[in-house]
């Protein structure tokens, strides 16, 4: 099954500088490791090892993976996959 996975500008050039790409699996983690087949080094970027990296979030159907089932999400035809980067910053002064 196909899913549509939206790419964050960070790691558009790793995805041949598209930001949305289909991709094939089961789970999450089937999802990344067909996705990092087809664009080496995307995976590494999301997981260190097979943990989810901290500054990044995974989102299906706009739910945080993280208060679903982790890596072991089940996917379906017609659900989208969006990694968001954790972006932080500012000044320091309010």
């Amino acid at each position: 099954m196909a899913i549509l996975v939206r790419i964050p500008t960070p790691l558009k050039k790793l995805a041949d500088g598209r930001t949305t790409v289909e991709a094939e699996g089961g789970s999450v983690w089937e999802i990344v490791l067909n996705l990092d087949s087809k664009y080496p080094g995307i995976r590494e970027k999301l997981y260190d090892g097979e943990a989810q990296r901290r500054f990044v979030n995974i989102y299906l159907n706009e739910e945080d993976i993280r208060f679903l089932d982790g890596s072991d999400t089940p996917v379906k035809d017609g659900d989208q996959l969006s990694i968001i980067p954790a972006i932080a910053g500012g000044s320091g002064r309010l």
